[in-house]
């Protein structure tokens, strides 16, 4: 029953501000009749999103979408990317699998379920609207940021790239309206030592400029059983320097260059399952039997301690505006990016070599996008728009299972060395229009057109401790992929204060090629093809005509298919089957309520079923000779059924003029699984997760103050799985963080 008390507590807060919206229509009648709202002293901050690529409220904006500023980002104490999870419905982003630089995300049921480069992100990452094509390198620190926009549904008919699941929108400081600066220092447990700084301003009339910095260190939250080694730690360096023009009232102009880099110990998880090692002689051997009892944080590995895990990721663009009339204007973003990964990663999380492996990418990418944004002033606004990317994604990965196989007792060492390239180039072309038909009543429509080019050259060679084994297999493919999607809505205002919306769009994502094909078998065929999604959504967003109460209600329905499943066949062998079709169906819920003029309560819930139409999965028929009955697909990965969130926040105004807060929140996201073959070992119960924090502002917010505490009752859940059934039996959670504090103390100038 306690695992229960937050979704039925938010579900509680959802219909109460929900009925609020409802209210909201009759409010802003008796508002217009000449009735005057119970107070208009304190209200609500407006929020304005650009999820539309052009400047509007949050809440005449007919997606399902979620926006954090920098205060907001501070009080959900995110200080990466993945520190959202938990405050938007239906999400889930994490570190992603035994990597300290990349994250897994998952919207609505769909994302990314294989880490390796050869597939493409479910969940688009744009920050200042630059696509990141690569999830490494996507877990950076939140340390200049100016807002954050998750959008929820296939995107693509206003955005650089196709994305089926969704997007998340970063954008940073602009030099001109962020003047000033901040230096922050924060410690906290776990050898965790941080400092962020920010300082902006005016060259001239016409020139501002900006720097941001951040270090982030700490010393991880496990440890090695035996030497008491750290992992899952951080030394992160980041910088972004941005040089913003305006010549005229009609053009403007903003350089931006990007530096990260970060040196960080293995990242390491816990086998759920018996490590097994396949003796010639002997058979089946246990090398380590499935672990007993709660996670206590400590692990093994076969890795030295000098190999871990390295990144470099760079970036430069340029973003410019002209305003050709007051009815016209044309933009350009120019990018590139560069990525450089060394990792290690002890996939088996063991002392023994099942699945160690070393990866290295040298990733780089070029973007260009053009605009011509259309306005008549009254009835109708326009987009229209190019897109192009080049992408290239070199690599060399090395796999050391010396212990995975053996002859009477005796190791046959194993060493497996790859070599291959992958060249991405995607071209596309978009239109979108936004028009007031009759007053109230809003049509918008867009169709993008996309075509995705991609080469993939591979060698693999296989190196055994035994005469005669040694083989290579090497392939070269070339294949294109071309798509229409198209997007519609129809919003209706019913006042002021109260819209609501029917939508559908198509999302695509395109094929590409197997980066596991070890075997001549695999590189025979070893192209996959697109995903795509039709998604249909009824909405309604409101506030009160006081804006003191807003909230926002949606109700959607995927039709996913062609779902692209990375799959564990035999040893060595993955391969990748366009397997499923899938059924989506949820509600989300936020909404934010004022009481009194400083107390603010608000609240997430999602709720979601996805379900498997079908799955075509050879394994799972009794004939094939390596039929697990263990295996099954009843589940969708990573897509919980609740998720939900309620977050309280009361302020004390001091006589001086500070202001000293308080705040919490609660929540909660019930059982998930963590991998595709639905493994029960990889499974996470229903779990809840506390926070709280407080917070010191000295008059004209000089000073700051912050303390605050995550995982406050110290729960122990897992966040991500690595599933290699066929290698050893290899079956790793990875963890959340365990309860943790910090402190931190800022100035602002």
């Amino acid at each position: 029953m306690k695992r229960n008390t937050i979704r039925y507590s938010a579900l509680g807060l959802a219909v109460g501000l929900g009925l609020a919206m409802t209210a909201a229509h009759a409010q802003s009648t008796q508002a217009q009749a000449g009735v005057t709202p119970a107070s208009e002293a304190t209200t609500l901050d407006s929020i304005t999103v650009t999820a539309r690529r052009r400047s509007e409220s949050i809440q005449d904006v007919p997606v399902a979408v979620s926006a954090f500023g920098e205060e907001q980002l501070k009080d959900l104490q995110a200080n990466n990317i993945d520190g959202l999870q938990g405050a938007v419905p239906n999400l889930n982003i994490v570190q992603g699998r035994g990597s300290a630089n990349s994250v897994n995300a998952f919207i609505r049921g769909i994302g990314q379920p294989d880490a390796l480069q050869t597939f493409d992100p479910g969940v688009g990452l744009y920050v200042d609207d630059v696509y990141y094509s690569r999830i490494n390198g996507a877990l950076f620190s939140l340390f200049d940021v100016q807002q954050v926009e998750v959008l929820r549904g296939p995107q693509g008919t206003l955005y650089g790239k196709n994305s089926t699941g969704g997007a998340i929108k970063v954008t940073t400081k602009n030099p001109f309206d962020d003047t000033g600066g901040a230096v922050e220092l924060t410690g906290g447990n776990h050898g965790r030592a941080e400092g962020r700084f920010y300082v902006s301003g005016q060259l001239s009339d016409t020139v501002a400029a900006s720097v941001a910095g951040a270090w982030l260190t700490h010393d991880g939250f496990i440890e090695d059983r035996i030497s008491g080694r750290d992992y899952n730690d951080d030394d992160t360096r980041a910088i972004r320097a941005k040089v913003a023009f305006q010549p005229t009232d009609e053009f403007r102009a903003t350089l931006s260059i990007d530096h990260t880099r970060q040196d960080a110990s293995l990242s390491l998880g816990r086998p759920t399952a018996p490590l097994r090692q396949t003796d010639l002689v002997l058979g089946t051997v246990v090398l380590l039997p499935a672990p007993e009892g709660e996670f206590d944080f400590t692990a093994r590995t076969s890795f030295r301690p000098d190999q871990g895990q390295e990144l470099k990721h760079s970036g430069i663009s340029l973003a410019a505006e002209w305003e050709l009339s007051d009815a016209a204007l044309f933009k350009s973003i120019t990018s590139y990016r560069q990525l450089e990964t060394s990792s290690f990663i002890d996939i088996d999380a063991s002392e023994f070599e099942l699945g160690d492996v070393l990866v290295a990418l040298d990733q780089d990418q070029v973007s260009q996008e053009f605009q011509l944004q259309l306005d008549n002033g009254r009835n109708l606004q326009s987009t229209f728009g190019v897109y192009y990317m080049k992408e290239n994604v070199p690599s060399y990965q090395e796999a050391y299972a010396d212990d995975l196989f053996a002859a009477a007792g005796t190791p046959i060492s194993f060493l497996r060395t790859i070599d291959d390239d992958l060249t991405t180039e995607s071209i596309a072309a978009f239109a979108h229009a936004n028009w007031e038909f009759v007053p109230t009543w809003t049509l918008a429509a867009g169709l993008r057109w996309t075509r995705d080019t991609k080469a993939y050259d591979r060698s693999t060679s296989t190196f055994w401790g035994l005469p005669g084994l040694d083989e290579t297999v090497a392939f070269s493919a070339k294949k294109s992929w071309t798509a229409w999607t198209p997007s519609v809505s129809l919003q209706k205002a019913f006042s002021d204060n109260l819209m609501g919306y029917v939508s559908a769009n198509r999302g695509f994502k395109s094929g590409g090629f197997n980066g596991r094909a070890n075997s001549a078998a695999d590189a025979a065929a070893p192209d996959f093809d697109p995903e795509f999604v039709w998604t249909y959504e009824l909405g309604m967003k409101g506030s009160s005509s006081d804006n003191r109460l807003r909230g926002s209600v949606a109700a959607f329905w995927s039709e996913y298919k062609d779902f692209q499943a990375r799959v564990s066949q035999d040893v060595g062998t993955f391969p990748v089957l366009n397997a499923a079709e899938l059924e989506i169906k949820g509600i989300e819920f936020e909404g934010t309520a004022l009481l009194g003029e400083t107390t603010t309560l608000s609240g997430q819930l999602g709720y979601l079923d996805a379900q498997y139409k079908r799955f075509d999965d050879f394994r799972l028929d009794p004939a094939y000779p390596g039929f697990d009955p263990n295996v099954n697909h009843d589940h969708v990965p990573f897509s919980p059924e609740w998720t939900a969130r309620i977050a309280l926040q009361h302020g004390f105004p001091l006589a001086n003029g500070g202001m000293v807060s308080v705040g919490g929140d609660v929540s909660y996201r019930s059982d998930t699984w963590l991998s595709v073959d639905n493994r029960d070992a990889l499974s996470q119960d229903a779990y809840t997760l506390v926070g709280a924090y407080g917070v010191w502002d000295s008059p004209q917010y000089t000073w700051q103050v912050r303390a605050g505490v995550r995982n406050l009752t110290d729960r122990t859940y897992k966040v991500e799985g690595q599933e290699f059934a066929s290698v050893a039996n290899i079956q790793t959670a990875y963890y959340g963080w365990p309860r943790n504090w910090y402190v931190s103390v800022r100035y602002n100038f």
